[in-house]
C-alpha cells in the first residue's frame, strides 16, 4: 500500500502542462519586431543604394582568374538586381529552417528505433519541432517559385539547347536529373513524406497517453525505422537539389553527409536550447544534470562529426585538384567577401564547441550549454550561407540586416509554433514504456 502511494505521489509529480505565458510571448515578440525593423531597413538601404558590393568586384577579379571564368560562365549575361539578394535569403532560411523542423522528427524516431529510455522524459520537445514543417514547407516552396531562375542556373533552358550561344554540355548532361518538373515532384514527395511520418509518430504518441501499454511503443518504433530509412535517401537528395545544384558544375560525393551533419547538429543545439529554456520556465522537473550531459554529449559529438566530414571533403578536393572540384572552395577562400567567414564557421563550429564542452562539467552545466548552443547555431546558419550565397550572388553577395533580421523572423516564428504545440499534450509522456528508466537515469 505503501509502494502504491508512493508511486501514485511520483506519477503525479511528473503531469505537466506547459502555459505558453505572457512573458514567452512578449519575448518572441520582441525578436520578431526586432527582426522586422532590421529586415526592413535592410531592404530600404538595398533598395536605395542598389549593389552594395559592387566595390568588391575589382578585387574579385583579381583574387583568381578561375573564380571570374566561373562567375561569368554562370551568369550568362543575366543583370544583377537588388531583390535577387532577397530571393537568396528568403532559400537560405527556408532550407536552414526546414532543416532544423525534420531534425526535430529524426531525433524522435532514433529513440524509438534505438529503444533509448534516457530521453523519454524530454522526447515531447524533439517531438514538437515537426509542427512546423507545413509552415517552413509553405516558406521554402514560396521562395523557390519567387526566386529559383535567379538560384539555379541549370533553370535557365538555353543551357540546354545546342543551337543556343549559351549551350552548357555538362547542364545538359544532367537534364535528366535537372528538369523542374522533376525536381519540384521530388520536392513535394520529401516533404509530404517527412510530414506523413510526423503526423503517425505525434497521432501514436499521444495516443499513448491514453491508452498506456507497449501497443504504441511498438508501432512507433517500426513507423520510426521506416522514416529513418526514408529520412537518409531524402535528405541526401535534397542536399544535392536544394543545396549543391546551385554550383551546378560542381559536384561533391559526400555533400549529402556534409548536409545533414550541419542540419543534424544545428538543430540537436536547438533541442538542448528548447529543454534549457523549459527547465529556467520551472517545467520538465524529471530533467536532471544527467539528461543535460547527454544533450552536450550529442552537441560535442556531432560538432566533431561535421567537422570531420567538413576536412574530409575539403582534403580530398584539395589533394585531388581537379578545377570543377576545386573551383567550390577557390571562389570562397580567395574572395575577401566570403573568405573570412570560412574561419569563422570553424571556430564556432568545431573549436569553441569542442573546447568549451570537452569536460564532464561542462555538458552538465545550463549556461554553458546554452552559450555553445547559441554559437553553433549561429555558426551552421552561417555554413548555409556559405553553401548557398556565392555560388548565387558572387560578389553581390552580403552579409547584414537584411539576412540577420529575416533569420529574426524566421526564428520567432519557428519559436511561436513550436510553443503553441507544446501547450496541446503533456510535457512528459507519462505512459511511455521506458519512462522510469529516464526517471532515474543518473550517469
Amino acid at each position: 500500500m505503501i509502494n502504491a502511494m508512493k508511486a501514485e505521489v511520483h506519477h503525479h509529480s511528473i503531469e505537466e502542462n506547459f502555459v505558453f505565458s505572457d512573458t514567452a510571448k512578449k519575448s518572441i515578440f520582441t525578436v520578431l519586431v526586432v527582426g522586422i525593423i532590421m529586415f526592413v531597413i535592410g531592404v530600404a538601404m538595398l533598395a536605395l543604394g542598389g549593389d552594395s558590393h559592387s566595390h568588391d568586384s575589382h578585387a574579385l577579379a583579381n583574387s583568381g582568374s578561375d573564380f571570374v571564368t566561373v562567375s561569368e560562365g554562370h551568369d550568362h549575361g543575366h543583370a544583377y538586381h537588388w531583390t535577387n539578394r532577397l530571393k537568396v535569403t528568403f532559400w537560405h532560411n527556408s532550407v536552414f529552417f526546414i532543416g532544423l523542423t525534420i531534425v526535430g522528427i529524426f531525433f524522435t524516431a532514433i529513440q524509438y528505433a534505438a529503444h533509448a529510455g534516457w530521453s523519454a522524459v524530454l522526447k515531447r520537445v524533439p517531438e514538437a519541432f515537426g509542427s512546423f514543417l507545413p509552415y517552413a514547407a509553405a516558406l521554402l516552396i514560396a521562395s523557390f517559385a519567387w526566386g529559383y531562375h535567379e538560384i539555379f542556373h541549370w533553370t535557365d533552358s538555353s543551357l540546354m539547347d545546342p543551337q543556343s550561344p549559351n549551350y552548357d554540355p555538362i547542364i545538359a548532361g544532367k537534364k535528366g536529373f535537372l528538369n523542374l518538373p522533376f525536381y519540384i515532384g521530388r520536392m513535394l514527395v520529401f516533404i509530404a513524406g517527412w510530414y506523413g511520418f510526423y503526423f503517425f509518430l505525434r497521432k501514436n504518441s499521444l495516443a499513448e497517453d491514453l491508452e498506456g501499454g507497449t501497443h504504441r511503443f511498438w508501432k512507433m518504433k517500426v513507423i520510426a525505422t521506416l522514416f529513418i530509412i526514408f529520412f537518409a535517401i531524402t535528405t541526401s537528395v535534397a542536399a544535392w537539389d536544394w543545396v549543391m545544384s546551385i554550383d551546378t558544375h560542381w559536384f561533391s560525393t559526400m555533400f549529402g553527409w556534409y548536409n545533414f551533419a550541419s542540419w543534424f547538429v544545428a538543430g540537436l543545439a536547438t533541442i538542448t536550447l528548447a529543454v534549457l529554456y523549459l527547465k529556467d520556465a520551472g517545467y520538465l522537473k524529471a530533467v536532471n544534470e544527467s539528461h543535460l550531459h547527454d544533450l552536450g554529449k550529442y552537441v560535442f559529438a556531432f560538432s566533431i562529426f561535421w567537422t570531420y566530414i567538413w576536412f574530409g571533403q575539403f582534403l580530398l578536393i584539395y589533394y585531388a585538384n581537379i578545377p570543377e572540384e576545386t573551383i567550390y572552395f577557390v571562389e570562397r577562400l580567395r574572395s575577401p567577401q566570403y573568405g573570412k567567414f570560412i574561419f569563422i564557421n570553424l571556430f564556432l563550429n568545431f573549436f569553441f564547441p569542442f573546447l568549451a564542452l570537452m569536460t564532464r562539467d561542462a555538458k552538465r552545466k545550463a549556461i554553458i550549454l546554452k552559450i555553445v548552443c547559441y554559437a553553433v547555431i549561429i555558426g551552421h546558419w552561417l555554413d548555409f550561407y556559405l553553401m548557398i550565397t556565392p555560388g548565387t550572388l558572387k560578389e553581390h553577395g552580403g552579409l547584414g540586416l537584411l539576412e540577420i533580421g529575416l533569420a529574426l523572423i524566421y526564428s520567432a516564428a519557428f519559436a511561436f509554433v513550436i510553443a503553441q504545440t507544446l501547450t496541446r499534450a503533456p510535457l512528459v509522456a507519462k505512459n511511455h514504456p521506458m519512462l522510469q528508466e529516464s526517471l532515474h537515469h543518473y550517469i
